[in-house]
C-alpha cells in the first residue's frame, strides 16, 4: 500500500499545504500503509521537486515536467495523476481550491468514491471528517482498493524538513486540449497569505462600513504583522473583499493566534476557525456564539477596545 501525495506548488516552491498532507500521509504511514511518494506536476519545477525530496518521511519525488502542466490545469493534472495511479492505494490532494478542482476527476475515473475533507486518520481505510458545518464529525470507511483523499490541512502537522529523497523523472502528459489557460488576476500584498499566516485579525458586520473596517482592523494587524481576515457578513456587506473571507464557504484558517473583532460567530464561520490554537475575541453581546469557542473573550465596544488595544501594544 503505497501513497501518493500530489504537491501544490507555483513552480519555484513548495505551498505549504502540500507539507500538512504529507503529514497526513505520515499518519496513514503510522496505520500500516507503505512508502510516501510526492508527484510535482509543473513545467520548469525541479526547485519544487528538490524541496518535496527535502521533505521529512518521502521515499520519492515523482517530477513530470511539461508545458502542458504549467499552469496546473485541473484535466491535465488529472490526466497525469491517472498516469501512475495504478502502482498506489492511497492518493492525496490538499483540501484546497486547486485540489477540490483535479481530485473529483481522478476518482470518477478510476470509479471509486472520494473521501473528502478527512481531519483524522483511524487506520489505513477509515478516516474521520467534519459534516453539518463541523458541528459532528463522520467516521468513514471505503472499501475501494484505492482511496482518492482531500486533506484538510489546517488539522494535521506539517512534516518536517531533513529528508533527502530520490528525484525521479516520469514522462509528463500531453496537452488535452480540454482547457486553455488565460491568465491570472492575483491579489498583492505585503500581509502574509491568509490560510498560511500564524496569526489573523478579522473583523465583522459590527464594524459598520468598509471605512471603518480598514480603520479599526488595520492598525491592530499592523502591530501583530497579521493576516486580515472577514466574517462573510462582513464581506457581503462590501467591507472587505471576498479573498479575506474565512469561514466554511471561505477559508480554513488554523492560526496560532485569531483576533475575532465584532464577529458573532455563525455556525459557517466557526467551522472555518475554531482549529486555532488560541482565539480572543471582542464583542459588546455577551451571547455571541463566538465566545463559546474563544480561549479570551473581551466584551467590550470594539470600537473603543480595539484602539485601545492598539496604543497598548
Amino acid at each position: 500500500m503505497t501513497i501518493l501525495v500530489i504537491a501544490e506548488h507555483d513552480n519555484a516552491t513548495l505551498k505549504g499545504a502540500t507539507l500538512n498532507t504529507v503529514g497526513a500521509a505520515l499518519k496513514l504511514q503510522a496505520a500500516g500503509a507503505g512508502d510516501i511518494h510526492v508527484l510535482v506536476a509543473g513545467h520548469e519545477a525541479g526547485g519544487a521537486a528538490q524541496a518535496a525530496a527535502q521533505i521529512a518521511g518521502v521515499a520519492k519525488v515523482l517530477h513530470a515536467d511539461g508545458p502542458a502542466l504549467a499552469h496546473g490545469l485541473a484535466e491535465n493534472v488529472a490526466a497525469q495523476v491517472l498516469a501512475i495511479a495504478s502502482g498506489y492505494s492511497h492518493i492525496l490532494f490538499p483540501a484546497t481550491a486547486s485540489g477540490r478542482n483535479v481530485a473529483p476527476r481522478v476518482a470518477a475515473k478510476l470509479d471509486v468514491a472520494q473521501l473528502s475533507d478527512i481531519t483524522a486518520v483511524v487506520d489505513a481505510h477509515t478516516f474521520e471528517r467534519p459534516i453539518y458545518a463541523g458541528n459532528a464529525i463522520a467516521t468513514v470507511q471505503s472499501g475501494d482498493a484505492q482511496h482518492v483523499i482531500t486533506v484538510r490541512t489546517t488539522a494535521f502537522d506539517a512534516a518536517g524538513s531533513g529528508g533527502a529523497a530520490p528525484v525521479e523523472s516520469i514522462p509528463a502528459v500531453a496537452d488535452s486540449g480540454k482547457s486553455a489557460f488565460v491568465k491570472s488576476e492575483l491579489a498583492k500584498s505585503d500581509r502574509p497569505e491568509l490560510t498560511a499566516a500564524k496569526i489573523i485579525v478579522s473583523g465583522g458586520r459590527a464594524l459598520g462600513s468598509a471605512e471603518q473596517f480598514n480603520a479599526v482592523i488595520t492598525p491592530l494587524a499592523d502591530k501583530l504583522g497579521a493576516a486580515i481576515g472577514a466574517s462573510r457578513a462582513a464581506v457581503d456587506a462590501g467591507y472587505a473583499p471576498n479573498d479575506w473571507q474565512v469561514g466554511q464557504t471561505g477559508k480554513i484558517v488554523a492560526p496560532q493566534l485569531y483576533v475575532a473583532v465584532g464577529i458573532s460567530g455563525a455556525i459557517q464561520h466557526l467551522a472555518g476557525m475554531k482549529d486555532s490554537k488560541v482565539i480572543v475575541a471582542i464583542n459588546k453581546d455577551p451571547e455571541a456564539p463566538i465566545f463559546s469557542v474563544a480561549d479570551y473573550g473581551l466584551e467590550a465596544d470594539l470600537f473603543q477596545a480595539v484602539p485601545e488595544l492598539v496604543k497598548a501594544l
